[in-house]
């Protein structure tokens, strides 16, 4: 079947494209390992001229064996020979230190890189937009980027390296054959050709399958993720989902196994071929230079001499060329990496941003605002207006999915509105430093994170411009009531959270989320939004919770999103969404004259407490 003309352009503009990248490789090389990218290139030069020395010690040697045996003197041969063999073993114990130092010099440049490539990766990963995390085109770039970075750009210099070394050798190789037949050489070298094609062409057949089988193989690493890690155990021993999960984690595994197998069992065979056709040409040269031993044409150790140039010119060419075949498969995977690091910021920083509002004047407006996720097919909000003053307590409240998350993540700018605008003191969030916004913001959203430090540090990541022992942390824990859990610790506030570290403490849910809120009442903001806060808390809990939250909101301007109606009354207004749109607002007490939905929602919670 005849192949479409844009498809088979694709492999060359690859090759383009991959060639144009290299530098951008080499300078995370160098920037990463300088003193050891240095060192690489003086080996180069040693390692390159080495190999032509022992060839022409060993003519040396064998021509004066040679002459030896018809001189008088077998003693003064003897120690013309020694003398040879003395030179030749102190070569080799040279190659072998040079090598040997090398390897090491090999080992420190690819860890230096590694690490400099995994802080790479981490930067990006945190410059990215939180719309990034909602797309799985973005978790099948980001696995990409993630398998090939640690060790791509250390194969390219060491590529580069080998080509350069095998390149010099290869020189002094071909002057020493060409001098002998050029039209053998010629023949030699072009033997080698094959091969390389074949690497070029199964290298990009790799990696085309490679990005193809990026889903299936993130499902799998999920699977794998589900069977071995603490947050699902529960769950799959309850349901007995192991041997489900096992099994089609099986499957996934054996379906990429297979597809990998037959593109390897076809590079296999053309391999086959293309070696076939380099070791005739090897042994027919080699029988030429036999002829011309046994005619005279040449001297025992001219024969010995060109038998191991041909065959280590031809082993340079071929690892030079292999190099370059070498060279543009990890460049072209090394594109994964790329396109990662090439990810473009949708929430885009102003030029010159304008300095946050100390204290804020006017307060908060949400003017006519919709938005819509890039890969949702609806608009969570619908054309949303609405003003919070400075100081006050604003409750949203909704059933799920109705869009009241989604409006303190536009005002953290996490993302920007689809159309409308968010302003505060009537200056747009687009205009300020979005850095300096957030530091204004203190929030506790409903999927907190839970992290496995110790519970000092778990408090202190809320404002980390305190010292981690200052006084507020433990002020911030007892405003959130979780004083008296840490306190029961074996080790205090430097006790590990959670199990995943030795001599860590788990909590209980309600534990986690008074640790969480801590954090939240720590940051020194105007703002704050609570997501839920009180969720996983007991009743009693929950009331000295918002005890201290009223007093800690003094002054400041707070968004509460809850579904509890007993910490929502305390408001000084109540928004109502529904379907991303306000269908009411007022206070608790309006809102209940009114008999509307908030009306019918209070009193559905409220009967079963009486």
């Amino acid at each position: 079947m005849t192949k479409n003309p844009q498809e088979q352009a694709v492999p060359a503009k690859l090759k383009i494209q991959c060639m144009l990248q290299l530098g951008r490789a080499l300078r995370f090389v160098w920037q990463s390992a300088k003193g050891w990218t240095m060192a690489n290139g003086v080996l180069l030069v040693v390692q390159g001229t080495l190999p032509l020395l022992p060839l022409y010690l060993m003519k040396l040697m064998v021509d004066t064996v040679t002459a030896g045996l018809a001189a008088p003197d077998k003693s003064a041969a003897f120690k013309h020979v020694v003398f040879y063999i003395v030179l030749m073993a102190a070569v080799t114990v040279f190659a072998a230190r040079t090598r040997s130092i090398a390897k090491l010099i090999s080992q420190g440049q690819s860890m230096a890189v590694t690490d400099y490539m995994n802080n790479v990766l981490h930067a990006k990963s945190i410059e990215v937009d939180l719309e990034y995390y909602e797309s799985a085109r973005y978790y099948d770039t980001l696995q990409r980027a993630q398998q090939e970075a640690p060790f791509r750009p250390t194969h390219i210099v060491n590529g580069l390296v080998q080509m350069g070394q095998n390149g010099i050798s290869l020189i002094a190789m071909s002057v020493l054959l060409f001098s002998f037949n050029w039209i053998i050489t010629a023949i030699l070298f072009a033997a080698v050709i094959p091969g390389i094609a074949v690497q070029l062409r199964y290298a990009g057949k790799i990696y085309r399958q490679q990005r193809e089988q990026t889903s299936t193989e993130r499902q799998a690493n999920y699977l794998n993720s589900m069977l071995t890690d603490s947050s699902h155990a529960k769950e799959i021993r309850l349901f007995n989902l192991g041997t489900l999960f096992v099994n089609r984690f099986r499957a996934l595994r054996r379906k990429l196994r297979g597809e990998r197998l037959r593109i390897a069992a076809r590079r296999s065979a053309a391999d086959l071929v293309a070696q076939t056709s380099a070791s005739l040409a090897i042994y027919g040269s080699f029988a030429f230079v036999a002829y011309q031993a046994v005619y005279g044409g040449v001297t025992m150790g001219d024969l010995i001499m060109y038998f191991m140039a041909f065959q280590r010119g031809q082993g340079f060419l071929q690892e030079a060329l292999g190099g370059l075949a070498g060279l543009y498969e990890n460049n072209l995977f090394l594109s994964n990496l790329y396109e990662f690091l090439d990810l473009k910021r949708k929430v885009i920083e102003p030029l010159d941003g304008k300095p946050i509002p100390q204290p804020m004047q006017t307060g908060i407006v949400f003017n006519h605002v919709s938005f819509q996720y890039p890969t949702g097919s609806r608009k969570v909000l619908d054309d949303i207006s609405l003003s919070i003053k400075p100081g006050d307590v604003v409750a949203l409240v909704g059933e799920n999915g109705s869009g009241k998350t989604t409006l303190s993540k536009l005002l953290c700018r996490l993302y920007d509105p689809t159309a409308g605008s968010v302003t505060i003191d009537g200056t747009e969030l687009r205009q300020f430093d979005t850095a300096a916004l957030r530091r204004e913001i203190t929030v506790i959203f409903q999927d907190y994170a839970q992290y496995h430090l110790t519970a000092r540090e778990n408090i202190w990541l809320g404002n980390t411009l305190l010292p981690p022992d200052h006084e507020r942390i433990i002020a911030a824990a007892r405003n959130s009531g979780a004083d008296d859990v840490i306190s029961s610790l074996p080790h205090g506030y430097d006790t590990i959270l959670g199990k995943r570290f030795k001599d860590g403490e788990e909590l209980s849910i309600g534990e986690w989320q008074k640790v969480a809120l801590s954090r939240a009442f720590l940051r020194d903001a105007q703002i704050i939004i609570l997501d839920e806060p009180t969720s996983s808390l007991d009743a009693k809990a929950e009331y000295a919770v918002f005890q201290n939250f009223r007093k800690l909101a003094s002054g400041r301007t707070a968004i509460l999103i809850s579904h509890r109606f007993s910490t929502v009354r305390m408001a000084d207004r109540i928004y109502v969404l529904k379907e991303g749109r306000i269908i009411e607002g007022g206070t608790h007490d309006e809102l209940l004259h009114c008999g509307g939905t908030y009306a019918h929602l209070f009193e559905t919670q409220a009967q079963y407490y009486r």
